[in-house]
């Protein structure tokens, strides 16, 4: 005949104590779920010349993405393809070539950000080259970051004053206003913003001069200009020179204004020693969203 089964009370409490270590175990995988999956996507070099390469098996390359091209070498992607990825090399790419090993960084480009910034020099990718050690950051932030809507942006109310009497009182230059200094070699454009730099040491106003394609004595001679009338202590100066590798010097001017932007994201007070301080218990602006730079677009911010 057909088999019966007994259920017993001692059954019953093995099997709901299976069932409770079965679902603790469960609820301690999905805690730890989210970590490192230990793959890790590998690619080689199929094409490379005057620092740019492309590279193929990187399939979930990201755009902006830093990629580690060995030897010490770092790329950024620009340009992903259905086949291939293009991408410049952020150093000289000497002993880069066809065949090499390319891994994934899973970091877009991203620049260190903080209060210790102020009188240093950086290069573009962030690194101090002041010879004053490194710079203890207190956060990244996005190369590429989106830019606030309309809606989210403050109107211009406080004008900013660059010391130049005829300036301040013909042309209406404001906080957060865009202002194009134009002219032919020679005719005082730096000389011009060099002294609106000095003029904010006594306004409390964070600055960040980028150098892009400028000698080493030039810039050399700004920086002990800035520090002479103790100017740098509230500024931070990005150099990217004549000898830098053209990708650092098509991505320094977009690395000033994420650093400019970290500035512009906090709340700052000038105080009777006239350095701008961070408010206390103000939260550390952080990375707004990813992105990157797309290829094809014009070397400038």
């Amino acid at each position: 005949g057909p088999r019966r089964w007994r259920c017993t009370a001692q059954g019953a409490a093995v099997g709901r104590i299976r069932a409770d270590e079965m679902a603790a175990l469960i609820r301690q995988q999905l805690a730890a779920y989210g970590g490192s999956d230990g793959i890790e996507e590998l690619g080689r070099v199929v094409e490379v010349g005057d620092g740019v390469f492309r590279v193929a098996g990187l399939d979930g390359c990201l755009m902006g993405e830093m990629l580690e091209l060995g030897e010490g070498q770092v790329g950024l992607a620009l340009d992903l393809e259905e086949d291939a990825i293009g991408g410049v090399v952020l150093g000289d790419g000497l002993g880069l070539a066809e065949g090499a090993e390319v891994r994934r960084s899973r970091q877009v480009l991203s620049v260190p950000v903080g209060r210790s910034l102020l009188g240093r020099i950086v290069d573009p990718l962030g690194q101090p080259i002041d010879g004053k050690g490194p710079i203890r950051a207190d956060a990244t932030r996005l190369v590429d970051a989106p830019a606030p809507g309309l809606v989210d942006r403050q109107p211009v109310r406080v004008a900013l004053r660059t010391g130049i009497k005829c300036i301040d009182s013909l042309i209406p230059v404001g906080r957060g206003q865009r202002q194009l200094i134009i002219g032919d070699r020679r005719t005082g454009k730096t000389t011009l913003a060099t002294d609106a730099i000095i003029n904010q040491a006594r306004e409390g106003v964070i600055c960040v001069y980028v150098a892009i394609g400028q000698k080493e004595s030039t810039v050399a001679g700004l920086v002990e200009h800035l520090r002479d009338q103790r100017a740098l202590e509230h500024s931070v100066v990005v150099v990217a020179t004549a000898a830098a590798p053209a990708a650092l010097r098509f991505l320094a001017p977009y690395v000033g204004t994420a650093i400019a932007e970290f500035f512009m994201h906090n709340t700052w007070d000038c105080h009777p020693d006239r350095r701008p301080r961070l408010d206390q218990g103000l939260p550390i602006a952080k990375p707004l969203a990813e992105g990157g730079i797309g290829p094809g677009h014009p070397g400038g911010p």
